[in-house]
C-alpha cells in the first residue's frame, strides 16, 4: 500500500532559507527530508524539540565572547545594509506611545 503524502508551504527570509539549504546540501539531506525529520521530532517530543525562549535581558558586551559580539554586530550590519532597520526617532516615539 502506497503511503500518502502532503505538501507543506512556508515563507521565510531568503537568507535564512539559503543558509539552511547550504548546510543541508553539505549534509546530503534534501529539504523535504529535513522538514519531515523536524515534524517527526515534534511528534516524538510532543512539542518543539528544542527550547524556545527569549532572553530575560540583552547581555552586556563584557558578558559576551568576542565571537558572540562579532556575530551580533555582523547581524546588525547586514540588517542595516538590507534596509531592515528602523529609524531611531520612530522607534522611540512608538515606545513612548506617540505613534
Amino acid at each position: 500500500m502506497a503511503v500518502k503524502t502532503a505538501n507543506v508551504n512556508s515563507r521565510m527570509q531568503i537568507d535564512i532559507k539559503q543558509k539552511a539549504e547550504s548546510i543541508l546540501e553539505r549534509l546530503g539531506i534534501p529539504r523535504s527530508v529535513a522538514i519531515d525529520m523536524f515534524y517527526r521530532q515534534i511528534i516524538a517530543h510532543n512539542g518543539i524539540p528544542f527550547s524556545v525562549t527569549l532572553p530575560t535581558e540583552v547581555p552586556a558586551r563584557d558578558e559576551m565572547s568576542t565571537a558572540e559580539f562579532n556575530r551580533v554586530m555582523e547581524t546588525g550590519l547586514k540588517q542595516a545594509k538590507n534596509n531592515e532597520s528602523f529609524d531611531v526617532d520612530e522607534v522611540f516615539s512608538e515606545l513612548e506611545g506617540n505613534a
